[in-house]
């Protein structure tokens, strides 16, 4: 378990897309700051491998806040999720402020409230894959994916999507065995009912490529079984900005966002949920 700072005020950032802001984070740090957090949460998409470094950096060098991240599909263009990964997992054990969430563990927030996440990934079991007419970039930039025919390419997201399930069944149950509350950061939604798009939930065309079933499944199977415990679910990737409630103790917030105008989805009071 890592035991740190009391995190009563958590900014949450999702799907800020850095690069196409041309490396300019003041807006968004001058936003961050004045909502005066203890801490930041941000669920992915924060530029393009290329760029992803240095722009992580900046945050580090300019925010001087305690910053967990997940990555999202974005953050692998032009390279492949095992190079990315091991460059942020590099880049936070050198920082004072970065954390990549995967690597973290269970994170205490303080008080009743710990912190799980995974980058997740979009994994194709939701809507209909193999009959979507929707070509994303990342089926042509993210060397893990670039190059395959349909049926393969689904095998790879599925594998995706199962090692974020995993790491999920693996970690929450110590984290609600220690804590009344969990926090989780996730890239996609994890539910068709929180893949919101222009104010609705997405149909079978765009759900393959929207949501991870997968941590779905391991999310719900673990809170079932904690009728006295709270999960909130933080996730970006539609664009959409919506809340789903999935079980009584399961709540899912799906953040919005607009290229080039990147901000916060919201702040999250970690004492609200110990009070919940």
């Amino acid at each position: 378990m890592k035991r740190g700072t009391s995190i009563r005020r958590l900014a949450w950032a999702t799907d800020i897309h850095l690069n196409f802001v041309q490396g300019d984070v003041r807006g968004l740090c001058e936003q961050i700051r004045s909502v005066s957090p203890d801490g930041l949460v941000i669920t992915g998409d924060i530029s393009e491998a290329e760029t992803l470094e240095r722009e992580l950096a900046t945050l580090d060098r300019v925010l001087w806040l305690p910053t967990w991240i997940v990555l999202g599909n974005h953050d692998f263009y032009g390279s492949s999720v095992r190079a990315v990964r091991t460059a942020v997992g590099q880049l936070c054990r050198r920082s004072k402020w970065l954390r990549y969430l995967p690597n973290e563990g269970v994170v205490a927030l303080g008080g009743d409230t710990a912190l799980v996440g995974h980058d997740g990934w979009a994994d194709g079991r939701l809507g209909d894959f193999l009959g979507s007419q929707v070509v994303l970039t990342d089926y042509l930039v993210i060397e893990d994916l670039a190059g395959l025919v349909p049926e393969r390419r689904l095998e790879r997201l599925h594998k995706l999507g199962d090692e974020a399930a995993a790491h999920f069944r693996r970690l929450l149950p110590r984290a609600l065995d220690q804590y009344r509350n969990v926090v989780v950061a996730i890239h996609p939604p994890p539910f068709r009912e929180a893949c919101w798009y222009e104010g609705k939930i997405s149909d079978d065309d765009y759900l393959p490529h929207f949501g991870c079933a997968a941590a779905g499944e391991a999310l719900v199977q673990v809170m079932r079984s904690r009728s006295e415990q709270r999960m909130l679910v933080l996730c970006g990737h539609t664009h959409g900005r919506g809340t789903a409630r999935i079980l009584p103790n399961l709540l899912v917030k799906t953040g919005g966002a607009v290229y080039g105008h990147p901000g916060l989805a919201e702040v999250i009071d970690t004492g609200a949920l110990d009070r919940g």
